[in-house]
């Protein structure tokens, strides 16, 4: 028997519910016909069909400069869809577009929520593969997308469909109030559902949603997951798009678990960048060095950024590709360090002062710049060390100060 899917990841699986109120997670599921030997290919495709790949043994080449998405005009998603996209969730098509307005299936969406939740290789081992399950259209399923049939066997045994779904109805449009049922199920919150059945749903369009359906929206909107629109409609029965995924997943700030191996994924914090190379300490204190390309897709604060705009103390998640870095995203910004100047510099004492603690707080020094006499003052730290002489100063005695940032830290008294 197949076996579930740990706690955390039930929780993935609420967050793919939630990424489907807003789109396709992706995963287009095109028969191998329709593929042909065009799969893997970016360049013009004659059916203009998506390069998804469901063998094993297909290598992906992973596309995130798509001819379609202009970061202007789709600045509300496009960190997000390169995310996924870098991810393997989304793929691109044979044309080198993304398609973002594209609507989604039901089995475009169950294809995309395996991957999310990082089961693909589950899905496409042989006797998932090649499984058969007991839906009434399951036949037309695999006459069509045989690729896909794993795919589904895992989204049924991780809770994805409704225990009384006799058909996939895998060509139907995902639409809002589908994902909404969806994503109330799988958060395992049937019970909270069901005792909301005579809510008053606040929505001019109410009356679009089935009576056995309405508990679900109100879980889903109490819980802040799905919201109407400006206009005081819900809209149940509107597709949701590829685009529209990625919003949603930024406005709820999903993210799978932090795990490293997560699909490529990995963590870490920048110790150094320099010349094109950056290095990366990871949450097990070793380090990492990576040599990018200038491709590479690097966002920091939610605009597309060169190398060399990471900082050091930057945390990163890098997504990684046949050994290639392809994808770097900023989640926490490192804090600016101020630059270390080295103070050295020989003068006699014109004056000082001292705190409320009677210890040295400001030194005064002259000296001869290009002839003329010239009086510094400097902040001293707390812990100066006087060393010299009587290892007391007075007015013109010759002195050697040393410190950073113009802070005195060392005063040498000469003979």
């Amino acid at each position: 028997m197949q076996q579930k899917v740990p706690a955390w990841k039930k929780t993935a699986v609420a967050t793919v519910a939630l990424s489907m109120l807003a789109g396709s997670a992706t995963g287009l599921v095109a028969s191998a016909k329709e593929h042909g030997n065009n799969e893997g290919n970016h360049g013009k495709s004659k059916h203009d069909k998506q390069g998804d790949k469901f063998s094993k043994n297909v290598k992906v080449n992973y596309r995130l400069d798509f001819n379609d998405l202009n970061e202007k005009q789709w600045k509300w998603a496009y960190q997000e869809i390169i995310r996924l996209v870098a991810q393997g969730v989304f793929k691109g098509y044979d044309d080198g577009s993304f398609k973002p307005n594209n609507k989604i299936t039901r089995l475009e969406t169950i294809v995309a929520a395996v991957r999310l939740l990082g089961l693909e290789a589950e899905a496409q081992k042989p006797e998932n593969m090649n499984a058969t399950l007991n839906f009434k259209d399951f036949d037309q399923l695999k006459s069509k997308n045989p690729q896909a049939v794993g795919y589904v066997k895992i989204a049924l045994a991780n809770d994805l469909f409704n225990e009384n779904d006799t058909t996939i109805q895998g060509d139907k449009p995902a639409t809002r109030l589908w994902a909404s049922v969806l994503l109330v199920k799988a958060m395992k919150l049937e019970a909270e559902a069901q005792a909301k059945m005579d809510t008053q749903l606040p929505f001019r369009d109410s009356n679009e949603v089935p009576a056995g359906s309405v508990g679900y929206v109100a879980v889903a909107i109490d819980k802040g997951l799905v919201a109407g629109y400006s206009d005081n409609s819900f809209q149940p029965n509107k597709p949701v798009s590829r685009a529209e995924l990625a919003a949603i997943l930024a406005r709820l700030g999903v993210q799978l678990p932090g795990q490293e191996n997560n699909n490529g994924a990995l963590t870490g914090v920048v110790q150094v960048n320099a010349n094109g190379t950056i290095t990366v300490k990871k949450s097990d204190n070793t380090t990492v060095n990576f040599t990018l390309n200038s491709d590479v897709f690097i966002f920091r604060n939610g605009v597309k950024v060169p190398v060399s705009a990471l900082q050091v103390g930057d945390e990163l998640s890098i997504r990684i590709s046949q050994g290639q870095v392809i994808f770097i995203e900023v989640t926490k910004q490192g804090q600016p360090t101020t630059p270390v100047t080295q103070l050295n510099d020989t003068g006699r004492v014109s004056s000082f002062t001292l705190n409320s603690q009677n210890k040295l707080a400001t030194l005064s020094i002259t000296k001869d710049v290009n002839g003329t006499a010239t009086t510094i003052v400097y902040n001293v730290d707390a812990n100066v060390t006087i060393t010299g002489g009587s290892g007391v100063l007075a007015p013109n005695l010759i002195v050697v100060v040393a410190g950073e940032n113009n802070v005195v830290k060392s005063i040498q008294i000469q003979p």
